[in-house]
């Protein structure tokens, strides 16, 4: 697929560029800043941008840039890179879109295989997590606060953190080794306990679960 990166440390910009390179994919761009890679792709849109999340303009570029790049570009997948696996980073970015986005700890992405097939998850329209925050999104709460989370079964919590990867019902069956019907179950009771109620093709149901538990724990973060 065509594809950009905006990434202000050289060493780590030149290292994806081989990564990306070596599994096929054209690099359209490659730039040190957000409003580089605005420029650059102003007439010429790529299906995944790489986006650095801490970089120019200071201090959170890479959410600033991807807002300006959805809002010209709609379709556009977005894939953002960070050392930090920050549960406020991903508030904001499901905030710019809950569909072809990404975010994923750049220590994480360092093989032509794990990278590859992040980009084609995010290019086909899947939201793909950072396993360990999506663990962590979903681990017991650490204090006596009554939680929106809480009242979900230990299993339940699984499956909320595999939806949170970004796992489709068969994926979350092969890794919980249950069936598809047993996981539609969990999920509807998940919906269920978090009130989301509705038309999940309209309301993206799987994501609003992830993002409403992360808004009620942004107090304790």
């Amino acid at each position: 697929m065509r594809v950009a990166l905006a990434e202000d440390g050289a060493l780590f910009r030149q290292g994806l560029v081989m990564l990306l390179e070596a599994a096929g994919h054209e690099v359209v761009a490659v730039v040190p800043g957000g409003d580089e890679l605005v420029a650059a792709l102003a007439n010429d849109p790529v299906d995944v941008a790489l986006l650095d999340i801490r970089m120019p303009p200071e201090p959170d570029g890479g959410l600033v840039t991807a807002e300006r790049l959805r809002a010209a570009h709609p379709d556009m997948g977005l894939l953002f890179l960070s050392h930090y696996a920050e549960s406020h980073y991903l508030v904001r970015i499901l905030e710019i879109g809950t569909e072809k986005v990404g975010y994923r700890l750049k220590e994480k992405v360092g093989s032509v295989e794990v990278l590859s097939d992040t980009l084609s998850r995010i290019a086909d329209g899947e939201i793909v997590i950072e396993p360990v925050l999506a663990k962590r999104l979903v681990e017991r709460p650490r204090n006596d606060r009554k939680d929106v989370v809480a009242t979900l079964s230990d299993r339940e919590r699984d499956v909320l953190r595999l939806m949170a990867e970004g796992r489709s019902n068969g994926g979350i069956a092969s890794e919980l080794y249950v069936s598809g019907k047993a996981v539609e179950k969990h999920i509807a009771s998940i919906f269920d306990k978090l009130g989301l109620h509705g038309d999940a093709s309209v309301h993206h149901r799987r994501v609003l679960a992830v993002l409403t538990y992360l808004r009620s724990q942004r107090g304790e973060n």
